[in-house]
């Protein structure tokens, strides 16, 4: 039998199918049942920056008008350690000591500040590893590219620089280069990339006028936009990849890590059909292995990544051309 024990961002886990930040890891009932199912490990939700810095800031705000109404309150009373994440914490402090895998935290950022410094927070209460989500949609005409991706190079480095558990960065597929963005936050110190966040798409009710906004889970044809950022990454990088989006199955799983994924993260799927669905994943997995002889993941992982000695450049062009020339009209068309 396969044996699915998987290393990640330096960690050992059981199997490489992760409980993806979603309401399944808000839920510890429900995390603990992923995890008896053969989890390989947990990723909590995310801090979001935007709620620290409005929490922190109302805080302080508090601690002010204190100091006003009583002069000498600011000499007597001892420095106050300011903490937004009290109910988080707790949750993974919690979590972690239930559970036999290590639990992830996630924080959401895509500015540098003082919000970082809770990662060491996150450290001290059990994670055992971050994952910083970089969701940023860039909508200020007037700051380049490549000072968006700068920035987000310091978030990383400052991340990293608050903790001694490793740090893996998850991204969206909007980068002119994913491998050279992919190298940019490896020199930042990450030691893993998730591909690819999906960004929120909402839709337009034209009877209100308004947005309307309504989360559809992923599905499999979401799939393979990760498979080729996985495929194109994993010959350049010795950062620890992931995938997320679109794994419903074990065969899904098979495919991500021949494109060079060393775990799968899953949510929509155990949304869709309860936590245990981790144990029906990891079963066809396995199947899949045993049928085409394989012993572990670990055999197959970027057997269908961009070989480096290849022009990818040229590879990518011609997939183009073949691609559009394979289209063949239905019966009846005409």
């Amino acid at each position: 039998m396969p044996d699915l024990t998987t290393e990640w961002l330096g960690l050992s886990l059981r199997s490489p199918l992760v409980v993806a930040a979603s309401p399944v890891s808000r839920d510890a009932e429900a995390a603990a049942a992923a995890v008896r199912a053969g989890a390989g490990a947990v990723i909590l939700p995310s801090l979001f920056e935007e709620e620290l810095i409005a929490e922190e800031l109302a805080l302080h705000r508090l601690l002010d008008a204190e100091d006003d109404r009583d002069a000498e309150s600011g000499s007597l009373l001892p420095p106050v350690v300011v903490t937004a994440a009290g109910p988080y914490l707790a949750h993974l402090r919690a979590l972690a000591a239930r559970l036999d895998v290590p639990v992830i935290a996630s924080l959401n950022g895509v500015t540098p500040g003082g919000w970082t410094d809770h990662a060491a927070a996150l450290e001290a209460a059990g994670a055992a590893a971050i994952e910083l989500n970089l969701y940023e949609v860039a909508t200020d005409p007037d700051e380049p590219g490549d000072a968006v991706e700068a920035r987000q190079a310091e978030v990383v480095r400052a991340v990293v620089a608050a903790v001694r558990v490793p740090v893996t960065v998850k991204i969206g597929p909007s980068y002119a280069s994913v491998p050279a963005f992919l190298r940019r936050i490896e020199a930042a110190g990450a030691r893993g990339a998730t591909l690819f966040n999906r960004f929120w798409q909402p839709d337009v009710d034209p009877a209100a006028l308004s947005v309307a906004r309504k989360l559809d889970l992923s599905d499999p044809r979401e799939l393979p936009l990760r498979l080729h950022g996985l495929a194109l990454a994993a010959p350049w990088t010795r950062l620890s990849l992931g995938c997320t989006g679109g794994v419903w199955t074990g065969e899904d799983a098979v495919k991500a890590i021949l494109c060079g994924a060393q775990v799968v993260q899953v949510a929509s799927a155990l949304l869709q059909h309860g936590p245990g669905r981790v144990g029906a994943i990891l079963a066809e997995l396995r199947d899949w292995l045993a049928a085409h002889g394989h012993a572990s993941p670990a055999e197959i992982r970027g057997l269908l990544a961009r070989h480096p000695g290849r022009d990818p450049a040229a590879w990518e062009r011609l997939n183009y051309i073949r691609m559009l020339g394979s289209w063949q009209p239905p019966p009846g068309w005409r």
